[in-house]
């Protein structure tokens, strides 16, 4: 079975993990988790970067910066991971759900000034697949209501938008080191970037239990207390030591996502011009890292089709989000504003393939083999 993912290794995670271990410092905050943080500082240009437990984890931390309370309202695509709306549906807020485009699967930028109220807060774009949403436009909205901009930059690491790295752009972005994520931590993992200085004291504080421990150790005070809401948000070392193997060679592993992504683009590209399914589309401003790759057929049936014939023929290829507002806690703590015209259709279109660090050319080419087989001997073709 070709498996949908595997978790890249790169050769030198069991080294800095036992590093690690000897170290005598396991916690958060030690040698490999300032190396790693070092890192996204100079390759991102960001204020500051916080290595957390999780995306999700970075996300609550968005919501208790911004200070989301009971009522307040947060705009985001419905086509995204639980883990976005909840964040913020822990604090009391209400989700205003809108369209995406079905070029990019982003949330559509167009649709965003229609579900904004006197309760507002915050616009959280998702950029879908590490292609980066219509950031300007966004951010242009947003400083017209006064509204925060919180990336939810999950499948972004190494992307970018006009030259600007994915999660840079707003006012607070959030990443992912699952297993699943181009880069890991060792199965889970995720990274605050504060890009408005405001933020930055107080994300130190919330991170460690919502006292002011970091303070202390750097002799600011003469002892740490409890001083504002927090929880534990500290990515432990180890988790930070595997991280490092793997920013060591993030160059490497990009590069080679990239062409796995491109060989698929190719191989594929006739299906698309006898209008059989449809492939990614990059916008000319965004330069991808090669997070996913999908392909979109004519229908739900079509696809379960497919999925079912490359799982019997050893291919493990899935589909994605089932939108939010369409389920029992989508309805019960969020709002659908507007048409339904690309969310639950494009949605229910999309296969994701196979693509991981390691993934080989003749594997590629026996799931595109499939993939034709499928359409052209099993399917009829319109």
């Amino acid at each position: 079975m070709i498996p949908f993912n595997k978790p890249p290794h790169t050769g030198n995670e069991e080294k800095y993990v036992l590093e690690a271990i000897n170290s005598g410092k396991i916690s958060g905050d030690g040698h490999f988790g300032k190396k790693c943080e070092k890192w996204f500082l100079e390759k991102l240009n960001c204020k500051k970067a916080f290595l957390t437990p999780s995306c999700t984890a970075a996300l609550e931390m968005c919501a208790m910066l911004i200070d989301v309370k009971e009522g307040d309202e947060i705009i985001m695509p419905s086509y995204t991971f639980v883990s976005t709306a909840n964040a913020f549906v822990l604090h009391g807020a209400k989700i205003k759900f809108v369209d995406i485009r079905p070029d990019t699967m982003n949330i559509d930028e167009t649709k965003i000034e229609a579900a904004i109220t006197e309760k507002t807060k915050a616009i959280v774009p998702v950029h879908y697949a590490g292609v980066g949403c219509e950031m300007d436009k966004i951010l242009e909205i947003a400083e017209k209501y006064n509204l925060f901009v919180i990336e939810d930059a999950a499948q972004g690491m190494t992307s970018s938008y006009k030259n600007k790295p994915l999660g840079t752009i707003g006012h607070l972005g959030a990443f992912s080191f699952h297993e699943t994520k181009n880069y890991t931590s060792g199965g889970e993992g995720g990274l605050l970037i504060i890009n408005d200085n405001r933020f930055v004291e107080r994300a130190e504080i919330i991170r460690e239990k919502g006292t002011n421990r970091s303070q202390f150790f750097r002799g600011m005070v003469d002892k740490y207390t409890w001083v504002d809401i927090g929880s534990s948000y500290l990515m432990n070392e180890i988790s930070a030591a595997y991280l490092w193997g793997q920013l060591e060679e993030a160059e490497k592993i990009k590069k080679e996502r990239l062409k796995i992504w491109e060989y698929y683009y190719q191989a594929l590209r006739k299906l698309q011009e006898e209008n059989i399914i449809s492939l990614p589309i990059i916008p000319e401003n965004c330069e991808h890292n090669a997070h996913m790759f999908y392909i979109k057929v004519n229908d739900l049936e079509t696809r379960t089709n497919l999925l079912n014939y490359l799982k019997e023929n050893g291919i493990l290829a899935v589909f994605h989000y089932v939108p939010l507002h369409t389920s029992p806690a989508g309805r019960k703590y969020g709002e659908y504003v507007g048409m339904d015209n690309f969310t639950t259709r494009e949605s229910e279109r999309l296969v994701r393939l196979p693509l991981y660090y390691g993934l080989t050319k003749k594997e590629v080419d026996f799931i595109v083999g499939k993939i034709k087989d499928f359409f052209y001997e099993t399917e009829p073709i319109p």
